[in-house]
Order: C-alpha cells, then sequence, then structure tokens
C-alpha cells in the first residue's frame, strides 16, 4: 500500500491502562463477575452473614480494621460504601437482630470487592472542549476526553481525562488521580411522556393496558410517578397483564439521571454500567458540543450498550460533565453501531451518522434526538483499505470547505486505518471529496495489543490550524497525532456521490 504525501504528525503524548484505578463494586460469593449485583444465591449470602455475626465483638472490630488498614487509601469515604452496602443487603440477610456498627461495616465490606476498570485497555477516544475555558493563556483551550476503559470480564465503561490545546497544537495532559467514583443513580429521573409513548408504540407494548397507565402520569414523570401508575393496575387480571407491567417498567428502567459531586476531579468520574443491557459494557462514546440556534449549548455522546448478545444504541446528555442523561436510542434506523450527531441543526433537523448494513456510512435525518426511522447511504466501500467495512469516527466537524468526517475502514487482515472524506455543508448527502490513502495506518510499533492491525477513533478537535486526533492502538492504549487541516481539506480528491 502506498504510504500517503500528507504529513501527518504522531505526538509523544501516549495514555496507557492504568491498573490502579479501581472501583469499589458490589460482590456476590459464588459468582465469578456481576458488575450490576443482581445476582446471586440468598441462602448461600444469608450463611455467609450468619458466620459475620456469629465473631466475637473484639475479633470483627479488628477484622474490620484490617481492611481500613488494607484499602481505605485506595477510596474516598470506603466506611460509606460499606455502609450503603449493608443497608442494601439486610432485607435480604434475615438476620434475628441489628447487628452493632462493626458488624455491619465488616457485612458491607465482605460483600464489596475491588474491580480495575481500566486494566486490559484505554482506547478509542473522543474530544470536546471542556465547558470551563477560565484561566487560560491566548490561544489555548481546555478539552475533555472520554475514553472506553475495559477491565475484567472484558467491561467497558466511560472515563474521562482533561488537558489543554496549546496554539500551536501541543498538548499538555493533566495527571488523573489516584480515585474513581462511580455516578450516583437518581431514582427521580424526569421521563417525557410523550416520548414514552412513542417508545412503548414501537416496541409494540401499546395497547389498553399501557394506555390506562399513561392516562395517570403527568407530562414530565418519575420512576416513582411510574410505579405507581402500574401498581394501581393490581391485581393482575392475568400472566399476561402482570408481563406487561414488568415490560413497561423495563423501557423506562433503561433511561436513567448519573451525578457526580461537583467538585469531584472530572479524571475520578466513570460511567459504569447499571442496566442488564449494559452487564457487558458501555462502549465506544462519541461525544459532541451541540449548538441550538438561540446559542445554547449542550454535549451529545452516542454510544453502544452491551449485554453479551444484544448491541443497544443509546444517547447520553449532559451540560457540564457533573449530571448525565442515560437514555435509548429508537427507531428501526439505529439497528447497529456507530451513531454520531452533527453539532447542530441543518435546515431546522437534528442529523446522524450511522451504519445500518455493517458496511457503510449512511445519513439519517430527525425532528427528535431520541427517535429514529430512515437512513440512506451516501459513502460506500472503494479503496482497498476499506473493502470490507467503512464508518464514522465520531461526529463530523464544520469547517468552511464542508463536513470534516473521519472514518474507519477495515481491509484485508481485518486491518482498520483512519481515513477522511468531506461533505456539503448544506447538504451533507453529497460527497465532495475523500482521502484515496489511509490518514493514519497502523504503524509497525502500533500492530500489537488486545486485537492486532487496529486504529480507530471517536472523533477529533479542529484548534488553530490544526486537526488533533486521538486515536486508540489495537485496542490497547490511546496516542495523538496532529495534522494542518489546510493540508487534509488540500488532499481530499474531488469525488462524485458515492
Amino acid at each position: 500500500m502506498r504510504r500517503p504525501s500528507l504529513p501527518v504528525e504522531r505526538l509523544k503524548v501516549v495514555l496507557h491502562p492504568n491498573p490502579l484505578r479501581v472501583l469499589v463494586r458490589p460482590f456476590t460469593p459464588g459468582i465469578h463477575l456481576d458488575v450490576l449485583g443482581l445476582r446471586g444465591e440468598p441462602s448461600r449470602i444469608r450463611r455467609i452473614a450468619e458466620r459475620v455475626v456469629a465473631l466475637e465483638e473484639k475479633v470483627a472490630q479488628s477484622a474490620l480494621e484490617d481492611v481500613l488498614r488494607l484499602f481505605e487509601s485506595r477510596h474516598r469515604q470506603i466506611l460509606e460504601t460499606f455502609r450503603q452496602r449493608f443497608e442494601q443487603l439486610e432485607p435480604l440477610l434475615e438476620l434475628p437482630e441489628r447487628p452493632g456498627e462493626a458488624k455491619r461495616l465488616l457485612l458491607g465490606a465482605t460483600f464489596t470487592s475491588e474491580y480495575s476498570l481500566e486494566a486490559s485497555a484505554l482506547f478509542n477516544p473522543s474530544i470536546v472542549p471542556h465547558p470551563d475555558q477560565s484561566g487560560l493563556a491566548e490561544g489555548e483551550l481546555r478539552f475533555v476526553l472520554s475514553l472506553r476503559a475495559t477491565g475484567e470480564g472484558h467491561i467497558s465503561s466511560i472515563v474521562f481525562r482533561s488537558g489543554t490545546l496549546g496554539p500551536d497544537g501541543e498538548i499538555r495532559l493533566d495527571k488523573p488521580t489516584r480515585y474513581v467514583t462511580e455516578g450516583r443513580l437518581s431514582p427521580a429521573c424526569p421521563f417525557h411522556k410523550q416520548l414514552f409513548d412513542r417508545k412503548l408504540q414501537e416496541l409494540g407494548l401499546k395497547d389498553e393496558f399501557a394506555q390506562r397507565v399513561l392516562d395517570r402520569l403527568p407530562d414530565r414523570f418519575t420512576d416513582d410517578h411510574l410505579a405507581s401508575a402500574v401498581d394501581a393496575e393490581n391485581p393482575w387480571q392475568d400472566e399476561e397483564t402482570e408481563r406487561r407491567a414488568e415490560a413497561v417498567l423495563t423501557v423506562a428502567h433503561s433511561n436513567c439521571r448519573l451525578s457526580f459531586e461537583a467538585d469531584t476531579p472530572i479524571s475520578e468520574r466513570v460511567l459504569f454500567p447499571v442496566f442488564p443491557s449494559q452487564r457487558n459494557g458501555i462502549e465506544d462514546a462519541r461525544f459532541v458540543l451541540f449548538k441550538e440556534e438561540d446559542g445554547s449549548q449542550r454535549y451529545y455522546a452516542t454510544f453502544t450498550a452491551y449485554d453479551g448478545r444484544t448491541i443497544l444504541s443509546q444517547l447520553l446528555e449532559t451540560s457540564d460533565f457533573v449530571q448525565f442523561d442515560l437514555c435509548t436510542l429508537n427507531g428501526p434506523a439505529v439497528r447497529d453501531k456507530g451513531m454520531a450527531l452533527f453539532p447542530r441543526r441543518l435546515n431546522g433537523l437534528y442529523a446522524m451518522l450511522s451504519r445500518q448494513d455493517g458496511e457503510t456510512i449512511r445519513l439519517m435525518w430527525s425532528d427528535n434526538p431520541h427517535f429514529w426511522y430512515e437512513s440512506a447511504p451516501i459513502v460506500l466501500p472503494k479503496e482497498p483499505w476499506e473493502l470490507i467495512q467503512l464508518g464514522n469516527c465520531g461526529s463530523p466537524i464544520e469547517t468552511e470547505e464542508g463536513w470534516l468526517v473521519l472514518t474507519h475502514g477495515v481491509g484485508p487482515m481485518r486491518r482498520y486505518c483512519i481515513g477522511a472524506v468531506l461533505l456539503d455543508r448544506r447538504d451533507p448527502s453529497k460527497v465532495l471529496g475523500r482521502l484515496r490513502e489511509p490518514l493514519l495506518a497502523p504503524e509497525p510499533d502500533e500492530r500489537e495489543g488486545y486485537v492486532p492491525n487496529v486504529l480507530y477513533t471517536c472523533g477529533g478537535i479542529v484548534h488553530g490550524r490544526w486537526l488533533i486526533l486521538p486515536y486508540a492502538v489495537s485496542d490497547t492504549a490511546t496516542r495523538f497525532a496532529r495534522v494542518e487541516l489546510k493540508a487534509l481539506l488540500g488532499a481530499m480528491q474531488e469525488a462524485p456521490r458515492a
């Protein structure tokens, strides 16, 4: 394969997975790994609890002190974690009386473990401007980098780093803290009744039962409102009605709000799986800073939930990287991976790139970012390095010449390269140009890793005259490259619509 003449500079900045960053998670003995803490044999849990309760008080106190000596420095507020874990399990333990403080905390520690969330890989990055741009020198830009972290059991989560871009495209990464904090799941996440109604229709769950439930709900309702509306139908007429009730609740439980303390450093925040649909991980978040016509801004990220068998496209929204709303993407046009929103509306509509057929880049339009019904192919595999598959590598980047779309192409021996296409600003279904050779192809020192011969990114950023491109190396680590935007656009050859 010919090397591209386009000068791309690989930078020395590298992010390696760090096994020291550990998260405390529920632990159920007898289950190798259950990130959601949903499974377990109640009888065994009770037997273990009985052994803890049977300890002499001084032995229990000594055991707790030993746990704290080993683990307190590795986590913030670990005593509160143990306390919450005990309260979560207490109804299941069926203890004859409530044990003392030391035994309650020891019980919480007994059913808790550490999870090294990025022990295996730290990859598939996307980069967006930080919501706080204060205190910078002229020509600097503070950024947020999202990454897919993978640990034991190949379970993926979303983690963050921050840093600053200098006026000449140089990168300074902020040092991450030692700690990792999971977002608090809000039980009062608001739902839009109209959107919920549309989702029930799409799933074939809209019947007389569902309509009665909807009639009891306000236009903006919470999980508690929904539970009360469903309970109002109890006792169930038959088993089918009970299954309908469970299905309606499950639809709502695929949406949530995760929140962090505002003073928690961004590198400590982790979005970890919270639903059964995410049991095997949250993958490949493509963040974009979305600007509305009234000047307001909000971050969106499309990502993939995976339960070990089925992939589910989801949408994340945040204004500050402190509070995150997660919900499902709906409609027949979101069946595959690789969704990427445009950073603004076009002609009053939301636009998104996708890969419905697993092979081509497609364009979708919608009046609502949560619902997508139709798509049309706009870029097809053409070059030898992309014959197997072509997809986007993040949200389109607006330039004066058009929409710059980074792509990934898969060729012989499942080799992933990064390319680029240019779409018309007014009509992104028109392809104005594309690179004939890869922008980035795996170098000899980038070929080995968890998945060899793969370069991939979930989004770049333009700063000054540079395109800054964080990219994953063989599904293991993350590197950075930069290329002059003018040179990149100039290297695009005119192309007919393809």
